[in-house]
């Protein structure tokens, strides 16, 4: 973290809020927020940043942001198994609410579904859960779910 500030802090001249977000799953146990170089006379460098560990906060949290990037990173946080076709809907209903341009929808759609890949049985509940969500909302769901699977007969080809 400390390199990659020095780095932009060094190019731009500017001042730099630095965030880490950490994605993984486990371990669930907070990360820490500090580099420190010290020697035993002298603390040379204490440079503290901002994290973000998805893993410890829960996508219901989320569900009301009018944000794209809460709609993708919710498919990265705390999600109890029997959640999961549940978030995956939740996010994707949240994302075509944002009516985003085609590149950003499907980019952000890629995210959500590369992250939070469900079973076969997970998605026959993912199906139940797009009929409980509003008609028009469903029709702009399935239309990016169509495109997933339009996209890997492609490569499959």
């Amino acid at each position: 973290m400390f390199s990659y500030f020095a780095r932009l802090h060094e190019k731009y001249a500017l001042p730099v809020y630095p965030i880490v977000v950490f994605s993984f799953e486990v371990p669930q146990r907070s990360e820490p927020n500090t580099y420190r170089v010290t020697f035993p006379d002298k603390v040379v460098l204490d440079f503290n940043y901002a994290v973000i560990q998805l893993n410890c906060l829960n996508w219901r949290e989320f569900l009301q942001q009018p944000n794209p990037v809460a709609a993708a990173l919710m498919a990265r946080m705390q999600i109890q198994p029997a959640d999961r076709p549940k978030v995956k809907a939740e996010c994707l209903r949240l994302l075509v609410t944002l009516h985003l341009d085609p590149a950003r929808m499907q980019l952000i759609s890629g995210f959500i579904d590369t992250y939070l890949r469900l079973n076969a049985a997970e998605e026959k509940l993912f199906q139940q859960e797009l009929s409980k969500i509003e008609l028009v909302e469903q029709e702009q769901i399935m239309e990016i779910v169509t495109s997933w699977m339009e996209q890997g007969i492609q490569q499959g080809l």
